[in-house]
């Protein structure tokens, strides 16, 4: 693999829980350790909390906005690209990522959890939704039980999906 950083995708819920958040931003903080670009939808909650983990750490994060200016943007991103696009964007947020970790989180994190599988961006789950098909649990990608497990193992499919 080249030199070039990792993208991973952090999404979860605007309005996030406490303790959401807290996950959101350790995983922020492990990954600007790691020199990975972070990629968000640029708001409030996991958002922001992601943004304000890789800043603390001297990170690069990267707001894919749902809206035509930066209003209501993180202030803890370095970069922000408004779209337009409202939740349409969350396919840009997934296409631009080598890796996806999801952060509880409702149906927008649920769209971009689709998208990913959908279009073979691995996908991490920390706290976040379960799938199951007629009533039976489907295996689509794994649950860590720490920030340092999802950023793991979102890391190392990343690497090895660029192989």
């Amino acid at each position: 693999m080249s030199d070039a950083p990792v993208y991973v995708a952090v999404c979860g819920g605007g309005d996030a829980t406490g303790d959401d958040q807290a996950l959101a931003e350790e995983v922020g903080r492990l990954l600007a350790r790691e020199s990975a670009v972070v990629i968000c939808g640029g708001l409030g909650g996991v958002m922001d909390a992601v943004a304000r983990g890789a800043a603390s750490e001297g990170g690069v994060s990267i707001g894919i906005l749902p809206g035509r200016d930066r209003e209501g943007q993180s202030a803890h991103l370095t970069h922000s690209i408004p779209t337009g696009m409202g939740e349409a964007r969350n396919i840009l947020i997934v296409s631009a990522a080598d890796a996806l970790i999801a952060i509880g989180g409702e149906f927008g994190t649920l769209s971009e959890i689709a998208f990913a599988l959908r279009i073979g961006v691995p996908v991490v789950g920390l706290r976040t939704w379960e799938l199951a098909k007629h009533g039976s649990p489907v295996d689509a990608y794994p649950l860590a039980e720490t920030p340092d497990d999802a950023v793991t193992r979102a890391l190392d499919a990343a690497r090895e999906r660029a192989r």
